[in-house]
């Protein structure tokens, strides 16, 4: 038996699945969070004995689908055709959300619509007779709040829905479609407006309001500020410090002052363990596993208290303002307000981002933001954002506040590059979102999703990185003979002579040396790599605590190993942050790109940018604060001239064929 959960965006279908499914799948404020369906089956307090299947579709305004959302809810519904569907219907939008349910009655298919949000509206005195609204719709409706797991309305939805899927009856529809050419677009738009029509006179029967319709609550007037052009930025600007404060300078590094500490004790009982053995096994063991990873590891609480506070951020409905408000500055460089969604999703990771820009209908828009939206540095970036910060800036909060804004302004520039590149204009687009109602957010949903990533980066590090710091420390201690090398002969060893070519690259941006050309190159493979390669090249693993990072400058023994000065410590910084991503975001860029070209077009791009913002960044840097530029000025100019130069000759390809195979004179995707 297969149960579909339909409803418009943010209505609380996805939350409503996750009761009854016993799943955790992301909620958001925004169309697009839900980009395929999930499947699931009923826990067993909820299916009655019977085996129930739950399928949690994205969500959908209509079964006429505008966007690749509905497409997948219109699609699997027709043609899949569930044994019931249960209908979430937002009590705080009744009228929008019926259109949706009246054309699911004619579909024949059993409706059980969950009225959801009722503790919302009550707040208003907003009530609204559910049975005579039953009556109306020829179906069950059934009032709940899936926000409150112990709400009996859960149970009683469930049963509903088997019920009427085991009688495999379909309801009688109180509303149907005339037949009509789909494709008559004012017989389509006439049609939607008589569905209006009967849905707003069921609403004026079935809901009584006590605040008029045009009066101007206090969520109106937040949201006057909240979304104000000047204002709006000057408050996300305030509030994401604030957010970077908490997670990297007040908050989290005290947490991790506790984690690394245990972390050490651990090394030193396995550096104790293995001293009698093996050297190599030493070394792997002790430098490699435990203090590599544990490098990695230990900024571990810094990240979970940033992903915490950006949960209750997206669960009270700020982000889905900051969406509004970035739509009509982003429209301005040629992308819509769907690019925003994608680098709110990208501070977590950026292969779901990569991913949710197939909700983006114009190819060329699509193609552009797959590409750009890795700048965004994602979960993965900020340990290296915070050993950086720590060792060199004292742990400062706006080294992260940076960090972001720059990765902003760098897709600003790059919209605009390649719009001028392709010479196209992009088709008009409209960024239709709702905004919620503001609500206290969850904070055990926000516990939750803190743990969920958290656990998603320990799998990471006790894989991936494991992995490659175990491959990094032996490549650091043998040559090619397989000789084991000294720490004062590294020079000699596989890894230097492998990093040694690329790291002539870096001497322009002041940080030529194979330790950093091979911390940066594994950086390639998982980002985290960064930290754990630099704590195994230098032998400082027993150095990377909050402790040391708490102290400045070059009185660190880890800025003393590394040879960087404040200022090529954060081109350093930058190149590894705006540099091509990790392979698995490479891949993600593959799969919705859909075409080799762009796909090597967007690595070139974001490879040319980090070079040359760290370039810029090491060379006029050094110049302000010390009175000179570093070696190598004219060599990076020859770099990034040879660079651009091969990115023109590709995008000039790309934009032949595109010219060739697309026009904007027709919808695209």
């Amino acid at each position: 038996m297969r149960i579909a959960f339909a409803g418009n965006p943010n209505s609380g279908k996805t939350t409503m699945y996750n009761v009854l499914a016993g799943q955790r799948e992301k909620t958001g404020n925004w169309g697009g969070v839900t980009v395929a369906s999930k499947i699931a089956e009923f826990k067993r307090e909820f299916s009655m004995g019977r085996n129930i299947t739950a399928v949690d579709l994205p969500g959908a305004y209509s079964m006429s689908p505008f966007t690749p959302e509905e497409s997948i809810t219109s699609g699997f519904i027709r043609d899949e055709h569930p044994d019931a569907i249960i209908n979430i219907v937002d009590a705080t939008s009744l009228n929008r959300s019926l259109f949706l349910t009246t054309q699911l009655l004619e579909l024949g298919i059993p409706v059980v619509v969950a009225l959801n949000k009722n503790d919302i509206i009550a707040k208003d005195g907003t009530r609204i007779d559910e049975k005579l609204l039953s009556e109306r719709l020829n179906c069950p409706v059934i009032k709940t709040s899936a926000i409150n797991n112990k709400d009996k309305g859960m149970k009683e939805v469930a049963l509903a829905a088997a019920e009427l899927a085991a009688k495999k009856e379909g309801q009688t529809a109180p509303y149907r479609q005339e037949h009509i050419n789909m494709h008559d677009k004012e017989a389509v738009d006439e049609q939607d407006r008589k569905r209006f029509a009967f849905v707003n006179r069921i609403t004026a029967e079935v809901q009584v309001k006590e605040v008029p319709d045009d009066s101007v609550t206090v969520s109106d007037k937040i949201d006057r500020v909240v979304t104000n052009p000047i204002a709006g930025i000057i408050i996300f600007a305030a509030v994401m410090w604030l957010v970077f404060q908490l997670s990297q300078a007040w908050v989290g590094p005290v947490a991790a002052d506790w984690l690394t500490g245990w972390i050490g004790k651990f090394q030193e009982t396995v550096d104790n363990w293995t001293s009698g053995g093996p050297a190599i096994v030493n070394t792997l063991l002790a430098e490699g596993i435990v203090g590599g990873v544990g490098a990695v590891v230990g900024f571990l609480p810094l990240i979970m208290v940033l992903f915490f506070f950006i949960a209750l951020l997206e669960d009270c409905g700020y982000m889905a303002r900051v969406s509004a408000l970035m739509d009509p500055i982003f429209k301005r460089v040629g992308l819509s307000g769907k690019s925003v969604i994608t680098m709110v999703v990208g501070v977590g990771c950026a292969v779901p981002a990569v991913m949710s820009t197939r909700t983006i209908r114009d190819i060329q828009e699509r193609r552009s933001i797959a590409m750009l939206t890795s700048w965004i540095p994602c979960g993965a970036k900020l340990p290296v954002i915070a050993l950086f910060a720590g060792v060199f800036f004292g742990g400062a909060g706006w080294v992260s506040m940076v960090s972001y804004v720059t990765g902003i302004v760098l897709i600003f520039l790059g919209a605009l590059i390649i719009k001028a590149v392709t010479g196209s204009k992009f088709r008009k687009s409209f960024f239709i979102m709702e905004l919620p109602q503001w609500k206290r957010p969850s904070i055990k949903g926000a516990v939750v999703s803190m743990f969920e990533r958290a656990k998603a980066y320990i799998i990471k590090a006790a894989t991936i990185i494991l992995v490659c710091n175990c491959v990094v420390t032996i490549m650091a201690n043998y040559d090619w003979s397989f000789n084991l090398v000294g720490e004062a002969d590294q020079n000699s060893s596989i890894l230097a002579s492998i990093a040694g070519p690329f790291a002539l690259l870096l001497i322009p941006l002041g940080m030529g040396t194979w330790q950093l050309a091979a911390a940066a190159i594994t950086g390639f493979i998982a980002k985290e790599n960064v930290v754990g390669t630099i704590a195994v090249v230098y032998g400082i693993t027993r150095f990377i605590d909050t402790d040391e990072l708490a102290m400045t400058g070059g009185s660190t023994e880890i800025a003393a190993a590394m040879g960087l000065t404040s200022v090529t410590a954060l081109a350093y910084l930058f190149f590894n942050l705006f540099t091509p991503p990790c392979f698995a975001a490479i891949g993600a860029m593959n799969a919705e790109m859909q075409h080799k070209g762009w796909l090597w077009s967007g690595i070139g791009l974001q490879l040319c940018t980090g070079y040359t913002v760290a370039f810029l960044v090491a060379q006029f840097g050094s110049l302000i604060v010390y009175g000179s530029l570093l070696p190598g000025f004219v060599s990076g100019l020859v770099a990034i001239g040879a660079m651009v130069l091969i990115a023109v000759m590709i995008s000039r390809h790309i934009r032949s064929e595109f010219d060739k195979k697309y026009s904007f004179n027709v919808q695209a995707g």
